[in-house]
């Protein structure tokens, strides 16, 4: 009887040591979920850093000045005057036209992450008190594809310059046409290439701002048929993967391929503006293209 009390009170206090254990190890995980949420790793130069940090310095690396990537209304306050932008086609939403499998649920999920209804922005707005009719591609729905919708809203932002005689601005970033569209998100290549046709014929300016990354259908049409093209440093912009074309071409492309400094020196980017320096530079040359 004796042995028996012993052995369950040796019993009863492994079991509380083991339990001691497992709670510390939850506390831990729960610790360093905790952590994960307010720290971020740069991709460039491998340092942790606090997101606030990020955040007050225009989403960029305070040690490499790595650019992290902005959300479509982060974009739009940085660009645009406090209480000057009026959104336009909100409610303009997607269907499956293709009966494209899960791509209800994806876009769902989308909507539910990103809190848009579309992968753009867009609307009119000022810039140190200059009228433009703006709109802003956001990377995080659905990787920017532009689907029917997008092609719809980006061409209507391009026909209110039209109509109401005023600039034109499009920040681009997408990995191109929405897959889930089939042709019919092709065909956004042609009607946004037709409407700044019409837009250049009025004599308004249309400056493109393509940033990383843009890619695909998006650079094939309207990102790279600004009047003036600019970016940021360091800035991915092409058309396929440089896998893809190594491969086709059976050649080693070389180093920088694609990134802005690159394209800037063989002359498919006009300027590379720094992210503190993007208002005021759109501000200038749209005052000295108006003005001339």
């Amino acid at each position: 009887m004796r042995f028996f009390s012993l052995k369950k009170k040796k019993y009863a206090t492994l079991t509380v040591k083991n339990s001691k254990k497992i709670d510390e190890k939850e506390q831990q995980v729960s610790k360093e979920v905790k952590i994960s949420g307010i720290w971020e790793k740069c991709p460039k130069c491998n340092e942790i850093i606090y997101k606030k940090d990020i955040e007050n310095n225009l989403k960029r690396c305070p040690y490499c000045d790595y650019y992290f990537s902005m959300k479509a209304y982060e974009r739009i306050n940085l660009l645009i005057d406090k209480d000057t932008f009026q959104e336009m086609d909100k409610n303009l939403v997607s269907e499956n036209p293709l009966d494209f499998p899960e791509y209800k649920d994806k876009y769902t999920n989308a909507v539910k992450k990103t809190g848009l209804n579309e992968g753009v922005i867009s609307g009119i707005g000022k810039i140190f008190g200059m009228d433009v009719s703006i709109a802003v591609m956001d990377f995080e729905f659905l990787g920017g594809s532009m689907g029917s919708v997008v092609g719809e809203k980006i061409t209507r932002t391009i026909e209110r310059g039209i109509d109401l005689k005023i600039p034109v601005v499009i920040v681009s970033s997408s990995g191109g046409a929405r897959m889930h569209e089939g042709i019919l998100s092709l065909m956004q290549m042609a009607k946004t290439s037709a409407a700044l046709d019409r837009l250049r014929a009025v004599g308004q300016p249309f400056i493109s701002i393509p940033v990383n990354p843009t890619t695909g259908g998006v650079t094939a049409s309207f990102a790279m048929l600004g009047d003036i093209i600019m970016t940021e440093p360091d800035a991915l912009i092409g058309f396929a993967g440089q896998r893809v074309i190594e491969q086709t071409i059976k050649q080693k492309l070389p180093k920088g391929f694609q990134r802005s400094e690159f394209l800037q020196e063989h002359g498919m980017i006009d300027v590379i503006v720094k992210r503190e320096d993007m208002k005021n530079t759109i501000y200038n040359l749209l005052d000295n293209i108006i003005g001339d």
